[in-house]
């Protein structure tokens, strides 16, 4: 179930810098968060999934890259934004 209109564009407004911004790295990270949890529920009711574990997984590493980026380029920014959305390290 992808996410809805209004949520993604709840995070958009929450995440970006500036009104046209929906792109940038804090704004795809959280999109991404919200996506990999909706699909761990789905995978805790539906154990023998394996193509959506395969998609979770996929999603799992692009925000890893993403956070990694993040986190060369501007420290502080990562700091916050993994405590905001409740991100392990």
């Amino acid at each position: 179930m992808p996410l809805t209109k209004e949520k993604n564009g709840e995070l958009i407004k929450k995440y970006s810098t500036t009104d046209k911004d929906s792109g940038s790295t804090n704004v795809q990270v959280a999109i991404l968060t919200e996506r990999i949890k909706q699909l761990t529920e789905h995978l805790k009711t539906n154990k023998k999934d394996e193509s959506t574990r395969r998609g979770l997984l996929k999603l799992v590493g692009k925000r890893k890259s993403l956070l990694l980026y993040l986190k060369n380029k501007n420290e502080k920014g990562y700091t916050s934004l993994i405590k905001d959305l409740g991100i392990r390290r």
